[in-house]
């Protein structure tokens, strides 16, 4: 089974906001309440559209089937889709500044089977072809372990207020490849 990747288009959107909630919703029950969960996908989770303006949102097919999605940013915000911000995200500095990467998501189908993998690659070599040499996120618990597998450290643990008062915990990570 071969994987490989495309550019999200706005034609993408609903679809890949479904796969994100079953992502959420199937990844990450031994990590957070089905009331985070839901919460999270209410108010955190889904395609952030600047991402797909942007052209740095993927889609990943696995037999031509989608399997995940995710992407790397230009811009400041660490995580959260569309409902998560209210204005466009002010340009990073590739010289000072880390590129973000974002909203990845597997389907559960799919989990385990190097879609994550591909999809963060594909993005640091988008984003280092765009002068980037270091990479943050916002991670969610079920994605620690893959993105410490991908040379990713741990820089702070965020417990991220949801409106509803339900809290989510996110864990800031960092990769730099000049250390």
């Amino acid at each position: 089974m071969s994987i490989t990747t495309k550019l999200a288009t706005f034609a993408d959107i609903a679809e890949l906001n479904i796969m994100i909630a079953r992502s959420v919703r199937g990844l990450s029950t031994d990590y957070y309440t089905p009331a985070q969960i839901e919460s999270a996908i209410k108010y955190v989770f889904g395609v952030d559209t600047q991402l797909v303006i942007d052209g740095t949102y993927y889609i990943a097919e696995k037999d031509g089937i989608l399997a995940g999605c995710g992407g790397w940013s230009k811009r400041n915000t660490l995580y959260g889709g569309d409902q998560h911000k209210e204005v466009e995200d002010p340009l990073l500095d590739p010289a000072i500044d880390a590129a973000r990467i974002r909203a990845f998501f597997v389907h559960p189908d799919y989990a385990r089977q190097g879609v994550g993998t591909h999809i963060i690659n594909v993005c640091e070599a988008a984003a280092q072809q765009n002068g980037f040499t270091s990479f943050e996120l916002g991670a969610t618990l079920p994605g620690v372990p893959l993105y410490k597998a991908m040379g990713y450290h741990e820089v702070e643990r965020v417990d991220a207020h949801l409106p509803d008062g339900e809290l989510l915990g996110i864990v800031r990570m960092r990769k730099d490849l000049n250390q």
